[in-house]
């Protein structure tokens, strides 16, 4: 029976490529395959909050969109009344009616305005999810490029003052900065 050895399976070198190909087909697999564990929560959470954001944003630009309309069908109908069932009534701060959000009219530009802002606050909650899975992707295959990287605690860095002649034999003064591992 062959022995294997322990150090060939914990230590051994994860490959950058499978990392990040692991992460495409699912979030945070890279992570795992790099035995970064640690980093889940962290992805998963950053995602939560994209989708929860994303959905909000979409709920509010949804129920804005609804108010601007039928709004407009009751101005060109003739028909805006105070009907509590009615959607841009149902949106309005409590306590206020048509006459103290100065009118149908201010109204419709107010619902509209809200409309679009929250259309880009979604928009964004978009884009902020895709710059987490890019994160999480780069960080998959970061990690399994430095697997192996070696931080030994005699990395020093070393400032000293140094006069410097140029070509002239003009003399100024520097600082050197010098790293020795």
């Amino acid at each position: 029976m062959a022995q294997q050895d322990s150090t060939s399976t914990w230590f051994q070198k994860p490959d950058a490529g499978k990392a990040v190909w692991l992460g495409v087909i699912c979030p945070g697999a890279g992570q795992i395959y790099n035995k970064s564990y640690w980093k889940l929560p962290i992805v998963y959470g950053a995602f939560m909050g994209c989708g929860y954001a994303i959905s909000m944003m979409q709920n509010r630009y949804s129920g804005y969109k609804t108010a601007y309309l039928d709004l407009y069908k009751d101005v060109q109908a003739g028909t805006v009344g105070t009907d509590a069932s009615k959607s841009y009534i149902a949106v309005m701060p409590d306590g206020y009616d048509m006459d103290r959000v100065g009118g149908a009219n201010t109204w419709m530009n107010t619902l509209k305005n809200r409309q679009n802002t929250y259309r880009r606050y979604r928009d964004y909650s978009i884009l902020a999810t895709v710059a987490v899975y890019a994160l999480s992707l780069i960080d998959a295959y970061v990690d399994a490029q430095l697997f192996d990287f070696d931080i030994s605690p005699d990395l020093t860095l070393n400032v000293e003052p140094q006069i410097y002649y140029d070509l002239q034999h003009q003399q100024s003064a520097e600082l050197k900065l010098a790293i020795q591992f």
